[in-house]
């Protein structure tokens, strides 16, 4: 989301409270909650499972593994909740023509540096950087090159035609060249 004037472009940077994120994290726990499950009830050699038979699972060493894989998943599925609630990666980036100032805001982990905020003048922006990976797991970057300070990503995506469309625009507004790698 956007929102553009003739001397001011404020663009919102979703963070990881995606649908795809919700989709993992809810997945990921129930699928390693019904490992930690099954490999407790071959420990206890009671069914608390009814649609796997756990007295067939011999604790060693099936149940263990089980467990092993159940107590993995909670953690991994534990840090992308976590991520999910502080909204890691969200932000805004503020072009501001006027004053000729650049800020851009993103959002950690909880801790001494949790805001990051980078600002630097807008006559250091060499150029707009797009750059592009194609394969099962397609990528496309939106860089902005500062004199100095080299490459800051400004948008991540699969999609091509979104990222081309916002590259045009900000280098437009920029009045900057863009750069395809």
């Amino acid at each position: 989301m956007s929102w553009q004037s003739e001397h001011l472009w404020i663009e919102l940077i979703a963070g990881s409270r995606k649908k795809s994120n919700f989709c993992w994290a809810f997945i990921l726990f129930l699928g390693s909650l019904g490992f930690l499950l099954v490999g407790i009830s071959s420990y206890l050699d009671r069914n608390w499972i009814s649609l796997f038979a756990s007295q067939q699972i011999i604790f060693f060493p099936q149940g263990i593994v089980m467990s092993f894989y159940g107590i993995a998943g909670l953690f991994i599925s534990s840090y992308l909740w976590c991520t999910i609630s502080w909204n890691v990666g969200s932000g805004y980036d503020r072009f501001d023509r006027k004053e000729g100032i650049v800020c851009i805001f993103r959002w950690g982990f909880p801790g001494k540096n949790r805001r990051i905020l980078l600002r630097f003048l807008m006559k250091d922006i060499q150029s707009i950087r797009i750059e592009v990976k194609e394969g099962i797991y397609a990528r496309h970057v939106l860089y902005l090159e500062i004199r100095g300070q080299g490459s800051i990503p400004l948008i991540r995506t699969a999609e091509t035609q979104e990222i081309e469309q916002k590259a045009a625009k900000l280098a437009y507004f920029l009045r900057v060249p863009i750069e395809v790698f």
